[in-house]
């Protein structure tokens, strides 16, 4: 049992043998003996060979997950599973062959995913593709090696909510009825040969959020319907042949929140004005607009107030740099090399930051710091003449002043013992009755804060239900973050307040009324707390509740370890000391919870999704929906549905029949820990951790993580930070749990690594410092 921590199988319907590390001898005596199978999730495993076609005599299954394998040869034909649903092959080295397999899927109409992802697929895309299910909504078929045409006929799969077919050879154009697919979410055709003009068509699917037609051969000018696509987060036009201007009418409606990569096209004229200044200026995380042939200045009334990164290199800008650019406090990265601006450069903000800032070939530009490498500004010198001046002349007045002023106060002194004498007790009887009113108001404010709910000194904005109507766009799936079985997470703007918020509407179940309390009863800086409450009737006169929270900008702990998977910003990583920092901030208020409660909370569902980053990247925790308050008789679950979470974050001790502990936390915990270090994940991360610890654990790190902050050894980095932290994480995660750290202990531990970090962080700057100063 030890070596598979979850196998799970309820009345032989659902079998769950995910990153277990299986063979494929392992994989064959399972899949014949389970006819009345309905889900098979082997996914993340070492299978290997052909998948074998006994699959299509299991004429119950719906769910059917062999991805992230080594499997090959063809697929076989499955038209036999006419209840399928879900059918995920991804990442492994399937082939199409004559495409017998597609034809097939077509009696396959409860067919919602098809997932291909990631093999060896070759060959132009059949027709056949227009006769899957007209339920499908999610179909991906990228990184691949597809050559053709996209066939026209594909828009007649009108209930496609996501069309991956990004890393082929795909040729011709975008089909110009491409805009029937009205429920559209996510539309990337990204590095593909394809060419043409972008249709105007595509502003018509007005659900789009995410597009991605990058590294193609598109030329022409950018249509301004795109501007129609009210929910349009993040565009990708980067390496085509687009030219003329981009058009106004593009930041008519789109939010462009999460990215905006206009890179190394033939575009012109001057930079957009509106950019940044529609819908309260929050601006994209990411705007890359370099490599083109862009002129005139750069805007001054841009507000990028969330943008991380900025790119507007390689064009033909003139004119100062803005002093907008120092007032960006999200702002990571500015590139504005090779352009020909002129003048001085601000000081303050990015600015103080020179690795931060890339301002090469901007022949007029000077600086009044030493920091950027650039020539000092003329007007220093004429400053310090004129400061010069201006001090001869103070002194010339001093001495003018100052015999008169010194007689004056020797007089003053000769008085003052007589009027103290008469001043002093009226001044007593003031401070004493201004003591009074200060205590009494001070009691006052004091009560009041005690009544306002959720930790809100201010009090509570009120909020009704036609104003969240309003702000989700009625609900619209577009506006939607995450949906669970407890309620729905939609992000959208009050009239009152103009900034991105999260709405969280509750589907009025017992897990709703937990996660309320509590919020009612924690106060701690890592808990995600609501801003304001709605508690009312809809319009059908159903009860309804919802809360409203900040909207985080940098999005969940998730995005940003797994940003491929999200279609994330290039270059957008953690480093080594905001990953130590964001441990640290989750076992701070899990120890919270744990210790410091009363009844302790137990979590229940840690996991990177339910951790947010704000502005600072401090880490928030939130969902509390699976929460429970542990008590004397807390209740041995009788299936893992009894305790929330998922597989591979959940204590393995939940499937041998062990009552609910905080020790699952710290399991959870562990697991998050690793993760944080290494490049792989899974059910099966704490084995091959172990299996690695400790000589081989420098072949496990993530590479994305960075750790230019210790410029020493990297034997000594390794000693000192990762291996401590890997046995940390390594303890959390041990069978037994009667064996598990507390987290106040696992607290102690990891806050003496971070100030250990920090320490020697702190000794290199200032050694660099010294070393520049020299």
């Amino acid at each position: 049992m030890s070596r598979f921590p979850f196998i799970t199988c309820h009345h032989s319907k659902t079998l769950v043998l995910a990153a277990m590390a299986l063979l494929d001898s392992y994989h064959l005596t399972l899949v014949t003996p389970l006819p009345n199978l309905q889900s098979l999730i082997m996914g993340s495993n070492r299978l290997e060979g052909l998948i074998h076609t006994s699959l299509a005599n299991m004429s119950n299954l719906q769910t059917l997950d062999l991805s992230n394998n080594s499997l090959h040869g063809s697929i076989p034909s499955l038209g036999s599973l006419a209840n399928l649903r879900r059918l995920v092959l991804g990442s492994n080295l399937l082939e199409a062959y004559d495409w017998s397999f597609l034809t097939s899927l077509a009696n396959c109409s409860q067919l919602t995913k098809l997932s291909l992802e990631g093999n060896a697929l070759n060959g132009s895309l059949p027709v056949a593709v227009v006769n899957l299910s007209s339920m499908l909504q999610d179909l991906s078929l990228g990184s691949n090696k597809i050559s053709g045409s996209i066939p026209v006929e594909i828009s007649n799969l009108v209930n496609l909510t996501s069309l991956r077919m990004e890393n082929n050879f795909l040729s011709g154009s975008i089909p110009s009825i491409i805009g029937k697919l009205q429920n559209l979410y996510i539309l990337n055709l990204s590095k593909n040969k394809l060419s043409g003009q972008i249709p105007p068509s595509v502003g018509d699917i007005t659900q789009l959020g995410k597009l991605y037609l990058s590294d193609n051969k598109f030329t022409g000018n950018i249509p301004g319907s795109l501007g129609q696509c009210k929910g349009l987060l993040e565009l990708n036009l980067s390496r085509n042949n687009l030219d003329g201007s981009i058009p106004v009418e593009l930041f008519a409606n789109p939010p462009f929140s999460l990215g905006l990569d206009f890179s190394h096209n033939n575009l012109n004229g001057e930079l957009p004005l509106e950019l940044g200044t529609v819908g309260a200026g929050a601006g994209p995380t990411s705007l890359h607009m370099e490599g083109n042939k862009f002129h005139g200045q750069i805007p001054a009334r841009w507000q990028l107030v969330s943008t991380v990164q900025i790119n507007l290199s390689h064009n033909d800008l003139s004119g100062a740099v803005p002093e907008f650019f120092q007032h960006l406090h999200m702002l990571e990265q500015l590139d504005l090399s090779y352009n020909n601006l002129e003048g001085a450069v601000p000081t303050s903000g990015i600015f103080e930051n020179s690795t931060a800032v890339l301002l090469d070939d901007n022949k007029g530009l000077c600086s009044n710091s030493s920091r950027l490498a650039l020539p000092i500004c003329p007007g220093i010198s004429a400053s310090a003449n004129k400061t010069k001046h201006h001090m001869s002349s103070l002194a010339t007045l001093l001495l003018i002043v100052l015999p008169p002023l010194t007689i004056a106060s020797l007089v003053l002194l000769w008085f003052l013992p007589t009027l103290w004498k008469r001043a002093v007790f009226t001044f007593l009887q003031l401070a004493v009755v201004s003591k009074k009113m200060f205590r009494f108001f001070s009691h006052k404010k004091r009560r009041e804060m005690h009544t306002v709910s959720f930790n809100d000194e201010k009090k509570l904005k009120r909020v009704s239900y036609q104003d969240i109507l309003k702000a989700t766009n009625w609900f619209s799936s577009l506006h939607t973050i995450s949906s669970t079985c407890t309620g729905s997470v939609y992000f959208g703007r009050f009239k009152s307040d103009r900034r991105l918020a999260a709405i969280k509407v509750f589907n009025l179940s017992e897990a709703d009324f937990i996660e309320c309390e509590v919020l009612r009863n924690t106060r701690h800086r890592n808990i995600m707390c609501p801003v304001t409450v709605c508690s009312t009737l809809d319009s059908q006169n159903h009860e309804f509740k919802a809360l409203i929270f900040k909207f985080m900008v940098n999005g969940s702990h998730d995005r940003w370890l797994h940003s491929e998977q999200h279609n994330g910003i290039l270059g957008r990583v953690l480093n080594f000391g905001k990953r130590i920092y964001i441990a640290a901030d989750v076992a701070y208020v899990l120890d919270y919870v744990h210790n410091q409660l009363t009844p302790p909370l137990i979590h229940c569902d840690l996991k990177p999704e339910n951790i947010l980053l704000d502005d600072n990247i401090t880490a928030q925790l939130s969902d509390f929906g699976s929460a429970k308050f542990l008590s004397p008789d807390m209740f041995i679950p009788e299936s893992l549905d009894d305790v929330g979470g998922i597989v591979g974050y959940m204590a393995p001790e939940y499937g041998m029949g062990y009552e609910i502990s905080v020790g699952a936390d710290a399991y959870s915990f562990g697991v998050l820990l690793l993760e944080l270090l290494m490049f792989v994940g899974g059910l099966t991360l704490p084995i091959f951790s172990e299996s690695m610890f400790p000589d081989r654990v420098a072949e496990t790190l993530d590479p994305h993580m960075a750790h230019e902050e210790y410029q020493g050894s990297a034997e000594v980095w390794m000693q000192r930070y990762i291996v401590p932290l890997v046995a940390l994480g390594l303890s959390c995660t041990v069978e037994a749990p009667k064996d598990k750290p507390g987290m106040k202990d696992v607290c102690a531990k990891l806050t003496a690594i971070r100030d250990t970090f920090l320490e020697c962080r702190d000794d290199i700057d200032e050694y660099f410092s010294s070393v520049r100063a020299c």
